[in-house]
């Protein structure tokens, strides 16, 4: 991978393209996205975001798996992307072990209905145990169920209270979080200020049609503003890390 900046001309492996300075806020973790878009602005080919990945995208994919301490998902994306437990190679859980984190990060499925499949390969075969984030009126049976299967973090009544969520995952020791979509719940955390970095695969390909975003939602009150921070190519994609600010 050729990384032309800040450092023009340099080949990077993708464990050393993921890497960077990142404080954790001292009230939740310090949250990456990780998105992946062709050049026409489409989030997803055939349904799945997977469909636009090359070789480099999906090793920068787990590499950014293997430094975060939880990896966080909305629900949609959980079914379309049909997770299963996360399989680190043996490189990435031996770094982690050097880092001090734990041999495998939990996904946290964020879920304001909690209708989630309970008997899927996600929750049956997971070695970390899942988390699920929701609200706490939602249904108590399903509140039940989240909680034989999962650790459930309960924030807000009517909607999820994400600044509390966040927290309650900071409490838990997870100082560096990774976000994976989907597109509307990009939309809410950027509008909250809860993303503090946007990792973005350019694919060279386009969709065309009228397709859906990394973004989905409502307009931005107050729109955040990207400083660009890494910029690296292999195989015709463009890999590109902003950091997140407030005009």
């Amino acid at each position: 991978m050729n990384r032309i900046f800040p450092a023009p001309g340099g080949e990077v492996t993708a464990a050393e393209a993921v890497m960077a300075d990142r404080p954790a806020p001292a009230t939740r973790p310090w949250v990456m996205l990780n998105m992946i878009s062709s050049v026409d602005g489409a989030a997803a080919l055939d349904g799945k975001s997977g469909g636009l990945g090359g070789e480099a995208d999906h090793a920068l994919f787990h590499q950014l798996r293997g430094i975060a301490d939880v990896i966080i998902a909305a629900s949609g994306t959980v079914r379309a992307e049909t997770y299963g437990p996360v399989q680190p190679s043996d490189e990435v859980r031996e770094a982690r072990k050097d880092r001090g984190q734990s041999e495998l990060a939990p996904i946290a499925v964020i879920t304001g209905s909690l209708q989630l499949d309970w008997e899927t390969p996600f929750f049956t075969e997971a070695v970390s145990r899942p988390i699920v984030i929701t609200r706490e009126d939602a249904p108590e049976e399903s509140l039940r169920a989240a909680s034989e299967h999962s650790d459930v973090i309960a924030a807000g009544t009517g909607q999820i209270d994400f600044p509390v969520a966040f927290a309650a995952l900071r409490e838990r020791g997870h100082r560096l979080a990774l976000l994976e979509g989907g597109p509307s719940i990009n939309n809410v955390l950027f509008g909250l200020g809860l993303i503090d970095e946007l990792n973005l695969s350019l694919a060279p390909a386009l969709v065309g049609g009228n397709p859906l975003r990394i973004i989905a939602g409502d307009a931005f009150d107050d729109a955040p503003s990207l400083a660009l921070d890494q910029v690296a190519e292999k195989d015709d994609y463009l890999f590109l890390r902003y950091r997140a600010t407030r005009r």
